[in-house]
């Protein structure tokens, strides 16, 4: 899956890859959210931290007839509300992706996959 665009002078085309670096990224940078997840927890219920290089591997990117499904997998910090951080990296995933890759955004679904102190 990839988004595809066509112009004058050719066309181009954004790998899932690259739109799930991009979220990464950008909810990395909000208030209240300490790093990137894993999809898989580990065996025994901890989560990894991932770094800037495997932010795809806790992004996965759906293409949908009304545009892109995004599910993000994050650990969240500890001692912040975590509903209120969750809901405005929502937003700011949202905007960013749209005005990025001017694409339709359907969702953007944050799932928390541990909570840990932030250093």
């Amino acid at each position: 899956m990839s988004v595809e665009r066509k112009t004058n002078y050719g066309s181009i085309s954004v790998s899932e890859e690259a739109i799930a670096s991009l979220a990464g990224g950008v909810i990395t940078e909000c208030y209240g959210v300490v790093g990137m997840a894993s999809k898989q927890v580990l065996k025994d219920g901890w989560a990894e931290l991932l770094n800037k290089e495997n932010y795809s591997r806790g992004v996965r990117v759906k293409e949908t007839e009304n545009g892109l499904d995004v599910d993000l997998y994050i650990i969240a910090c500890f001692g912040v509300k975590i509903s209120e951080a969750v809901k405005e990296a929502q937003k700011k995933v949202k905007y960013v992706l749209e005005k990025t890759l001017t694409v339709d955004v359907n969702r953007v679904n944050v799932f928390v996959q541990g909570v840990r102190v932030n250093n």
